[in-house]
C-alpha cells in the first residue's frame, strides 16, 4: 500500500516499467530508501550494542553498514549500467550492473568472516549482557523495518526486472531472521551464564557469510552469460513461422548485455524465387515487431530455399524422418543435392539439442552416427551432415 503510494508520486503515475527512464527512477529510488533506512538501523544497533556490551547486536548493526554499502553500489551500478554505447562498448554498460552486485557480495561475505574472529573472542572472554527496555524496544521495531524493506525491495525488483533489487530483497528478509534471533538472545542470556551472545555472533556471522556466498550466485551466472529462457526461444520461433513466406527457422542466438538488454540472430528459410524486395520488406517486419515484442535488437538472415523436384522432396522427407529417430536430434535445415561423378551426394544440418555432456568428441561420434544410419537405410548415396548445437 504504502509502496504502491510512493511510486505513483515518483512516477506521477506515468508508471511504464519497461521504459529505461521509469526503470532509473525506480532503481535510484530504492537505493536511496534503503541507505536512508540501513544508516538509521546501524547507527542505532551499535549504539545500543556497546551500552549492553552485545557483540550479537553490534555485529548485526555492522551488517547494517554492509547493507547500506550495498544500495550504494547498487545506485552506483544502476548509473552507470545506464551509461549509452560508445565505441569501446558498442552494447552499451548494462553488465556493470551485475559487477556492482558482486562487489557487494565480496563485502557482504568480509564482514561476516570479520566478526566469526569477534564472535570467537567474545566465547573465549565473555561479557554480561545487559538488559535495556528501550533499547530493546528499538531492536524489535527494527524488525519490522526490516521486513517492510523486504517487501520493498522485493516488489520493486520486480517491477523493473532488477536482479541487484531482488537480492536486496532477499538480504533484508535475512537480517530480520538475524535480529529476531539477536533479541531472542538478549533475553536468554538473562537466565544463563553460557556465553550465548559469542554463539549468536557466530550465528549472525554464518548468515552474513551465506547471504554473501548468495549474492556471487546470483550475478556471477548473468554477468558470465547464462542461456535464455526456453519460453522466449521457443516464443520466437513460433512466432517468426507465422509470417508469409517464412517456411522454417534455425541457429537462433541470443546475448545479453544486463537487464533489458539482448540481441538475438536467427537464420530463416524463404523460395529462392522471392524478389529481394519482398523478402526484405518481410524480415524487416519481423525484426521491428519481434524486436517490440521481446524487447531485443533481433537481426534475420535469410536462406533462400532452391525449388525442390518431386524426387528431391521424397529424399529429404525420408532422411529427416531416419535422423529425427534420434532423440537428440531436433530438426535439419539447409538441405542440399549434389549430383556427383558415381553417387547422389546429399547435405544437410542437423540441429542438436544442446545438453551438458556434448563436447567436440561427442559431436563427433553423433555426426558419424548419424551419418552411418542416412546410409544404412537409403544405398547408392554419400552424406554429409553439419551439427549445429541448439543453444
Amino acid at each position: 500500500m504504502i509502496t504502491n503510494w510512493m511510486l505513483q508520486v515518483l512516477l506521477k503515475g506515468k508508471e511504464d516499467y519497461a521504459n529505461e527512464d521509469t526503470r532509473l527512477k525506480v532503481g535510484y529510488f530504492a537505493s536511496i530508501v534503503g541507505v536512508v533506512l540501513n544508516v538509521i538501523l546501524a547507527i542505532s544497533k551499535i549504539i545500543i550494542g556497546t551500552l549492553i556490551s552485545s557483540i550479537g547486536v553490534v555485529a548485526d548493526g555492522i551488517n547494517n553498514f554492509a547493507d547500506t554499502a550495498s544500495s550504494m553500489i547498487t545506485l552506483i551500478g544502476f548509473k552507470m549500467s545506464s551509461k549509452p554505447a560508445d565505441k569501446n562498448h558498442p552494447y552499451g554498460h548494462g553488465r556493470l550492473e551485475y559487477i556492482a552486485a558482486l562487489m557487494v557480495a565480496f563485502i557482504v561475505i568480509l564482514v561476516g568472516f570479520q566478526f566469526v574472529m569477534s564472535s570467537i573472542e567474545r566465547i573465549r572472554n565473555p561479557k554480561d549482557v545487559l538488559f535495556e527496555l528501550i533499547p530493546f524496544i528499538i531492536l524489535v521495531l527494527s524488525i519490522l523495518v526490516k521486513i517492510w524493506l523486504s517487501i520493498f525491495n522485493k516488489k520493486l525488483g520486480e517491477k523493473i526486472n532488477s536482479g541487484g533489487l531482488k537480492a536486496t530483497a532477499t538480504d533484508a528478509f535475512g537480517d530480520v531472521l538475524i535480529t529476531m534471533v539477536v533479541v531472542i538472545s538478549i533475553i536468554v542470556s538473562q537466565f544463563t551464564d553460557v556465553p550465548i551472545d559469542g554463539f549468536i555472533g557466530l550465528a549472525v556471522s554464518g548468515f552474513i557469510i551465506l547471504a554473501g556466498l548468495n549474492l556471487v550466485k546470483d550475478t556471477i551466472s548473468p554477468l558470465i552469460g547464462e542461456a535464455p529462457s526456453k519460453e522466449l526461444i521457443d516464443g520466437i520461433y513460433n512466432d517468426i513461422l507465422e509470417y508469409e513466406y517464412i517456411t522454417g527457422a534455425h541457429d537462433l542466438f541470443i546475448h545479453f548485455y544486463g537487464v533489458n538488454r539482448a540481441m538475438a540472430t536467427i537464420d530463416v528459410e524463404v523460395p529462392g524465387d522471392l524478389s529481394v524486395v519482398t523478402v526484405h520488406d518481410i524480415i524487416d517486419k519481423a525484426e521491428r515487431e519481434l524486436g517490440e515484442k521481446y524487447g531485443i535488437t533481433i537481426v534475420i538472415h535469410m536462406d533462400p530455399l532452391a525449388k525442390e523436384t518431386k524426387e528431391v522432396f521424397e529424399l529429404r522427407k525420408k532422411i529427416k524422418t531416419i535422423v529425427k529417430a534420434d532423440p537428440r536430434v531436433q530438426s535439419i535445415h539447409d538441405f542440399l543435392v549434389l549430383d556427383g561423378c558415381t553417387k547422389k551426394a546429399v547435405e544437410f544440418h542437423a540441429v542438436i539439442d544442446q545438453c551438458k555432456n556434448i563436447n567436440q568428441i561427442s559431436l563427433n561420434e553423433i555426426k558419424k552416427e548419424l551419418e552411418e544410419l542416412v546410409l544404412n537405410e537409403i544405398e547408392d548415396i554419400d552424406c554429409r551432415i553439419i551439427i549445429d548445437l541448439n543453444h
